[in-house]
C-alpha cells in the first residue's frame, strides 16, 4: 500500500507539473516609471542592465542613464547639433549615427560608466543622405542601413569593431523600387540573430531585405503589410531565432488602422501571413518579442500605447495608451522604452 501511495503522488505530482509547464504567461499591467525627462526627442536606447540604458537623440544629445543619474553629452559636428536615431554597443564602445545629410557616425569610447573618449568612424554627405537604424552582430561586425541614394539601400558594414566602415556597392545590393525607402522610428528597421541579418522597408513598397552571413549576400521577399503610400510599410522587425520572425507598421497617416499592419514568418522571412486582421493594435513603431517567452509572447510600441500578445499576434491586449517611439527588453519583464521628452522603465506584471 505504501508503494501504491507514492506511485500515485508521484503521478498527481508530475500531472501537475507539467500543467504549469503549459499554462502561458500572461501581463496584465504595466508600471512605468518616468526614469528621464528632457527637451528631446528619443527614438534611439539600448540597455545595460535594469539601471542603466544609453540613448541617442535630437539636438545632439547623447547619454547614459544611471539609475536616474544623466550622463550626457551633446555633440556638434562644426556648428550644427546633430540629430541622432540610431545606436549600438559593443563591451567598449556606444556608436550613434546622425540621421540626415551629413550623416557622421561616432564611436564613444567608456570604461564603466566614464566615457574616454570620441571620435568620427565614418562620414558620407550628400544629397537623400538619411540613417535609419543600426545593430552589430558581435564586438567586431556591425551594420547601418539607410535610405536609398541610388537604386538601392544604403548599407555600411564594419568588420574591425567600429573603426572603419564600408558602403556596400549596389552592385551586390537587392534594387529597391521608386518610392521605396525607411523609417528612422525607432532603430529596429533591423534585426539580427546568429549570422543572419533582416532590414525593412516602406513606403512605395513593404518588403525584407535578408542576409544569411553577415551582409555579404543578399535576397529581398514581400510580405502582405500595407505599401503604396507615402507613410505606409514595415516599420520594425524582430526575430526570435533565424526561422520565427514578425514585423509591424502600417500607415502613420492613418494611426488607428489595424489591417495589414503586422505580420510573422515561421521560415526566416521567405513567407509572411498577417495577423490579427481588423483587430488588436493599429500601427506601432516598434516590435519586440519577449525574451524567454519561446517566440510567443510579444510587445508593439508606438505614439498610440503599447499591446501585448502571449499567441504569436493572433490575440492582443492594451496595456497602455504611454504614447512611445521604441521599447527594448532588459530581461523578460523589464523593459525601456523612450518617446517626447522622455526614458522609461516598464515593468511588466502578470
Amino acid at each position: 500500500m505504501r508503494i501504491i501511495g507514492l506511485l500515485l503522488l508521484l503521478f498527481i505530482f508530475s500531472y501537475c507539473s507539467d500543467d504549469r509547464k503549459d499554462a502561458k504567461r500572461e501581463f496584465s499591467e504595466i508600471k512605468i516609471e518616468r526614469f528621464y525627462t528632457d527637451t528631446v526627442s528619443i527614438r534611439a536606447i539600448v540597455p545595460v542592465d535594469a539601471n542603466k540604458v544609453w540613448f541617442a537623440g535630437t539636438m545632439g544629445k547623447v547619454g547614459l542613464l544611471d539609475g536616474k543619474t544623466p550622463r550626457i553629452a551633446v555633440i556638434r559636428y562644426e556648428d550644427s547639433l546633430m540629430h541622432f536615431r540610431s545606436i549600438a554597443k559593443t563591451k567598449h564602445a556606444v556608436f550613434v549615427l546622425s540621421i540626415a545629410n551629413p550623416a557622421v557616425l561616432y564611436k564613444i569610447g567608456f570604461d564603466g560608466l566614464e566615457a574616454t573618449s570620441i571620435e568620427e568612424v565614418y562620414f558620407e554627405e550628400g544629397e537623400g543622405v538619411f540613417y535609419d537604424a543600426m545593430q552589430f552582430w558581435d564586438d567586431r561586425e556591425g551594420i547601418a542601413m539607410g535610405d536609398p541614394v541610388e537604386d538601392c539601400l544604403s548599407i555600411i558594414i564594419t568588420r574591425d569593431g567600429g573603426n572603419n566602415w564600408e558602403k556596400l556597392s549596389c552592385d551586390f545590393l537587392p534594387k529597391t523600387e521608386e518610392g521605396e525607402a525607411a523609417f528612422a522610428a525607432s532603430n529596429s528597421n533591423i534585426a539580427v540573430y546568429g549570422d543572419h541579418t533582416w532590414i525593412v522597408s516602406g513606403g512605395k513598397r513593404a518588403r525584407v531585405f535578408y542576409s544569411p552571413d553577415r551582409g555579404r549576400n543578399w535576397e529581398v521577399y514581400d510580405t502582405p503589410i500595407i505599401e503604396g503610400g507615402r507613410m505606409t510599410g514595415i516599420y520594425s522587425v524582430d526575430f526570435y531565432d533565424e526561422n520565427t520572425g514578425i514585423v509591424f507598421g502600417g500607415d502613420w497617416e492613418k494611426m488607428q488602422d489595424n489591417k495589414s499592419n503586422k505580420a510573422i514568418t515561421a521560415d526566416g522571412g521567405k513567407t509572411w501571413k498577417l495577423l490579427s486582421e481588423g483587430q488588436g493594435p493599429g500601427y506601432r513603431s516598434s516590435v519586440r518579442f519577449v525574451p524567454g517567452g519561446g517566440g510567443d509572447e510579444i510587445v508593439a510600441a508606438g505614439s498610440q500605447g503599447i499591446s501585448y500578445s502571449n499567441d504569436r499576434g493572433e490575440n492582443w491586449q492594451e496595456l497602455s495608451r504611454e504614447g512611445v517611439f521604441a521599447i527594448e527588453f532588459v530581461n523578460d519583464s523589464i523593459a525601456f522604452a523612450s518617446g517626447n521628452n522622455k526614458v522609461l522603465r516598464l515593468v511588466f506584471k502578470e
